[in-house]
């Protein structure tokens, strides 16, 4: 992965976990938990659209599988921090 790849999917990750924080209601982690969670989710995102088969190609292929990731990373956690 280029230097310019890299960038581009934090920053893609950094927009997913804002969108990701304003979708998802409840007390959120605030603004930098929400991009890390974002720039993690990301890699969630990617990784199952390819389990299921889904091409997540171009920029906005890619924002999408990024904020899925981030909304279910965000939701696993939450999950985790109620129990």
């Amino acid at each position: 992965m280029s230097t310019e790849n890299l960038l581009l999917f934090l920053v893609i990750g950094i927009v997913a976990g804002f969108l990701a924080g304003k979708i998802m209601k409840g007390a959120g982690f605030g603004l930098l938990g929400d991009l890390i969670v974002g720039v993690i989710g990301s890699f969630v995102g990617v990784w199952v659209f390819g389990l299921l088969g889904i091409s997540s190609g171009g920029i906005l292929g890619l924002l999408i599988a990024a904020v899925v990731g981030a909304l279910i990373l965000l939701y696993i956690i939450r999950l985790a921090k109620k129990g």
